[in-house]
């Protein structure tokens, strides 16, 4: 959905509230975890955000509280939202003088322990997304050399609007793997 000037609250609440019955915009819904369906841009970002098990903590906290999203130009609608499989969100964006707003859902959490332990979960977009597909965000910890990661895996597809303005549409997700990068970073940082 399109507005020229930012959407109140309740707009957005009940945007959110509509879209918690709607289905997945796309076929093949779990990929992330494998192979995405064929048809689909594949994109694939890796940061490192620290060393040790305290930056590990500090990823886990971020990615619970939604940090990789804090950015000028993205508000995630709403980052109190927990982290939960069915727990459906907004990302509402600002762009050419417009804002529009994307539904997504949590598809599957990721809680792996071992030699490389994980954390994160995975969204897949709704029919009310200018985009089709899914997106997992993790961090990782590798005991062996103690690297932590942030990892920002991704398979889309245009919808109309954005097939519109198709080179626009895929430098914006360019943008947004550089800038979530560095609001991990930053969080990491920070906590």
């Amino acid at each position: 959905m399109f507005w020229v000037s930012k959407p109140a609250r309740d707009v957005i609440d009940a945007f959110i509230s509509a879209q918690q019955g709607k289905p997945f915009s796309y076929l093949g819904t779990g990929s992330t975890r494998g192979t995405p369906p064929p048809g689909y841009n594949v994109d694939h970002n890796r940061i490192r955000l620290g060393q040790g098990g305290k930056a590990f903590t500090a990823a886990r906290a971020a990615i619970r509280s939604w940090e990789m999203f804090r950015m000028p130009w993205i508000e995630l609608c709403w980052p109190d939202v927990p982290i939960a499989i069915n727990a459906t969100v907004a990302v509402l964006v600002s762009h050419l003088g417009f804002w529009s707003l994307n539904a997504c859902r949590i598809l599957y959490v990721i809680e792996e322990v071992g030699p490389v332990e994980k954390y994160g979960f995975a969204y897949g977009m709704l029919q009310g997304h200018a985009e089709f597909g899914e997106e997992r965000f993790t961090v990782e910890y590798d005991q062996a050399d103690q690297s932590v990661w942030y990892d920002l895996y991704a398979f889309s597809r245009p919808g109309f609007a954005a097939r519109l303005g198709y080179p626009f549409s895929r430098a914006l997700q360019r943008r947004f793997a550089r800038d979530s990068k560095a609001a991990m970073q930053r969080a990491v940082g920070r906590l």
